[in-house]
């Protein structure tokens, strides 16, 4: 029996295991550093699968590592489970329908993304108790992606330095393997304190925190002008003081994601950022507090692993979708601005975006490409990919077009199209590293790979050196 069927059958046999455990995930949404549960319920079940699981790893109360096997290679299975604020969301419906007004929701998928990795990771073990192959397949449970970088805190503490090659995923509206590049970034907000007073009768006693933060995102804005065109600043004013205009107000705060191609632009850019909000407490008689928020580095590329997961995606292909997933993918991208449903086609082949023209569900594997584009985006994966061989894969879990971080992508997260785009990114991930493992030659030409890629640069992580891990009660 060739890998593909192996781990097909193996995975399809467990299928409401891993269902069951993703909408779990799904109904208990957690935010950053807050993943109690969510962690919990994956060490619980890679506990029950034979994992030998550590916690609290790098300074995270809700990061860990499963093991099993021994010896090399080391194949790394990246996990994630945060969830994100204010995306609440009934399953299945077609309109914006909170379970909870204000609450949080698995707007990015990482329900998915988590089981997947599990189901990927058990299917691995099997393989090795079935065949007899030696190394060690190790589960990373990865807090924090969106807001915080946990990957970055790991790799920083150097839980990424025995391993030989790692391997993820991410649910998106279409199959295909993520070979490209990322921004690297760094959040931080600027908290301004200065001192209260009556608006009307004494406003030359006041100094106003409010006036601070918008003297710096007018700076910031002019900015914008004199910085390369691939960067982006985007900014959130979070406090703003209060809600009464006749009181100056005394604390306000904005928060600030900052992004570039490479880490050290990305720190020559935070650092006039940071000029400006050193001018703008100054023009105001105010102080700012610089806090630190997460940070991430670009993602380094592997052709070598990208082709082989290609080859993997290929072989396994795009799930079956019946009657009830069309009209659901139908009603979904129905709720979607036209804007969204016409860039729902950006980036494919011409041949592959005339097959997807007419449809709801994008149910056809692109061919490979070795060009590589930069994603505006940025991964805390890219972290790790500086320290060993990287690739992930993505695969159709949501209707074509639909935005990422939006009540649509939660509302799917628990519905058979994510299932079934989830269980085909396990089997994917399986079967790549199953592939490395088993063909030494794969793994020293990803490596050599990513070392010609490095050119000699080596890893600094963009957190503080004095900056521990967030600790939440």
């Amino acid at each position: 029996m060739d890998i593909q069927t192996f781990i097909s059958e193996y995975i399809e046999k467990r299928r409401e295991t891993f269902i069951q455990l993703s909408d779990k995930i799904w109904e208990t949404p957690e935010i950053y550093f807050e993943e109690y549960r969510s962690s919990e319920y994956l060490c619980h079940a890679l506990e029950g699968e034979g994992f030998q699981v550590e916690r609290n790893v790098a300074g995270l109360q809700t990061g860990f590592m499963a093991s099993f096997g021994s010896g090399n290679p080391v194949v790394a299975i990246l996990g994630e489970f945060d969830a994100l604020p204010g995306l609440s969301q009934k399953k299945g419906c077609t309109q914006n329908d909170p379970i909870s007004a204000g609450g949080h929701g698995h707007g990015c998928g990482h329900n998915l993304l988590g089981t997947g990795a599990f189901a990927a990771a058990v299917a691995i073990k099997e393989y090795m108790k079935q065949t007899g192959l030696k190394g060690t397949v190790r589960y990373y449970g990865c807090p924090a992606e969106e807001n915080g970088s946990g990957k970055a805190y790991m790799t920083r503490a150097g839980l990424f330095d025995d391993v030989d090659f790692a391997l993820s995923w991410h649910p998106e509206t279409k199959p295909v393997i993520m070979n490209f590049s990322s921004l690297a970034n760094y959040a931080v907000r600027f908290v301004f304190n200065g001192k209260s007073a009556h608006a009307a009768a004494a406003p030359h006693l006041g100094r106003s925190a409010l006036d601070a933060v918008e003297l710096m995102n007018i700076g910031v804005n002019y900015l914008r002008e004199h910085m390369i065109p691939e960067a982006r600043v985007h900014y959130a004013v979070t406090d703003t003081g209060g809600n009464s205009p006749n009181v100056v107000q005394a604390h306000a705060e904005v928060a600030y994601l900052i992004r570039a191609p490479k880490k050290k632009q990305v720190i020559e850019l935070y650092n006039r950022v940071h000029d400006i909000a050193e001018g703008a407490a100054l023009m105001t008689g105010t102080k700012v507090e610089v806090v630190f928020e997460g940070a991430a580095s670009d993602l380094i590329p592997n052709t070598t692993l990208a082709e082989t997961m290609y080859k993997n995606l290929s072989a396994i292909g795009v799930p079956a979708y019946d009657e009830f997933d069309q009209k659901y993918a139908k009603e979904i991208r129905d709720s979607l601005s036209p804007e969204d449903r016409d860039a729902a086609l950006i980036g494919f082949d011409k041949s592959t975006a005339e097959k997807l023209k007419e449809k709801h569900i994008a149910d056809v594997i692109p061919p490979f490409s070795k060009k590589e584009i930069m994603l505006s985006g940025s991964t805390d994966v890219g972290d790790v990919s500086w320290v060993v061989p990287t690739m992930q894969c993505m695969t159709a879990c949501w209707a074509l077009g639909t935005p990422f971080h939006t009540w649509q992508v939660v509302s799917q997260g628990a519905m058979p199209i994510g299932h079934k785009g989830m269980l085909q990114a396990g089997k994917v991930m399986a079967c790549t590293a199953i592939d490395v493992m088993e063909n030494p030659d794969i793994l020293e030409q990803a490596k050599a790979e990513h070392k010609e890629r490095l050119d000699g640069e080596t890893y600094f992580s963009l957190i503080p050196e004095q900056q521990e891990a967030p600790r939440k009660s």
